[in-house]
């Protein structure tokens, strides 16, 4: 049987060059809700002045609904801004965080996570029975996707597995952000779609982890209980201007945390991990075992 990892595919669909709109909505909300503060005015004080709902207000603040000229410009009034260069960045903020970034044709449910994903100077994941997305072959991502409830449709699915190839092309940048993740032990040996199919895909860990700001750990199952056993997360860096977020799934749907006092938590949980973790290349022997082993369980079953 013939193992061909391929899977630093150069030839990945072209995706034109957007400013994260998610990010540029994060960072003008947080010049806006700055300023209000500056002004010692509250979310209802102006909604009040701007005859609209505090809910509105809110939601430009945080990022999470955007903002019309016509809304930045009342802004500036009510907060006196009056630098023009400065009306003009937030003017231009709030252009480009109403642009379409590549990932919005495809009616993601985490498409903020991925409008942050492709800004970010540094992210960092643990996982604790699956490979991250960013680390995954197209046939493990299959995989992963063809048992989710309710049942998706095989072109759904197809799209969604596309979606996470396309993410990936970050890594493969001429200055790609830095990528660590931790991986559970369980991880490795959970069989994903097949035997082939796993070791395919550790195949590809250990040649993603090759790659010059990529960092891969393995948590073993001899490090005991830990801080982080009952869920998944991501730490997402972003630049200067625009706060850090901690990303939480499950089955309940997915938390976005960026107070400073859920970072540190998250942060520290993760240094944690990261010291009873193994080695880059202790994890590297591990991964390559596995992915053997795999492969001569499928031999025997050929045999």
């Amino acid at each position: 049987m013939s193992y061909s990892v391929g899977f630093l595919r150069k030839d990945a669909p072209f995706v034109p060059e957007v400013r994260s709109p998610t990010v540029r909505r994060r960072e003008l909300g947080a010049l806006l809700r700055a300023l209000r503060n500056e002004n010692g005015l509250t979310v209802e004080q102006v909604a009040e002045r701007l005859l609209c709902s505090p809910s509105k207000v809110s939601r430009m603040e945080t990022g999470r609904g955007t903002a019309s000229p016509r809304d930045i410009r009342d802004l500036c009034d009510l907060y006196d801004v009056a630098d023009e260069a400065e009306r003009d960045r937030m003017m231009r903020l709030a252009h480009e965080s109403k642009q379409q970034g590549w990932w919005h044709s495809h009616d993601l449910d985490f498409g903020t996570y991925v409008g942050l994903e492709e800004a970010a100077v540094a992210t960092m994941y643990y996982h604790s029975t699956t490979i991250p997305g960013l680390l995954q072959t197209a046939d493990y991502a299959r995989a992963v996707h063809d048992v989710v409830v309710p049942r998706l449709l095989p072109e759904r699915i197809d799209e969604l597995v596309e979606v996470r190839m396309t993410r990936q092309r970050r890594l493969l940048e001429d200055n790609p952000p830095h990528f660590t993740a931790i991986l559970d032990e369980a991880a490795l040996h959970r069989v994903v779609g097949g035997l082939e199919v796993m070791a395919a895909q550790l195949d590809k860990v250990l040649q993603m982890s090759a790659l010059p700001k990529v960092v891969i750990q393995v948590l073993p199952y001899e490090a005991g209980a830990h801080a982080a056993m009952e869920s998944n997360f991501s730490i997402v860096e972003l630049p200067a201007s625009a706060s850090d977020v901690v990303f939480v799934e499950g089955l309940i749907g997915s938390v976005y945390l960026d107070r400073a006092q859920d970072l540190d938590r998250y942060h520290a949980v993760f240094k944690q991990l990261q010291a009873i973790a193994l080695s880059p290349k202790d994890t590297a022997n591990l991964i390559a075992r596995v992915s053997r082993a795999h492969k001569d369980n499928l031999g025997s079953i050929a045999r």
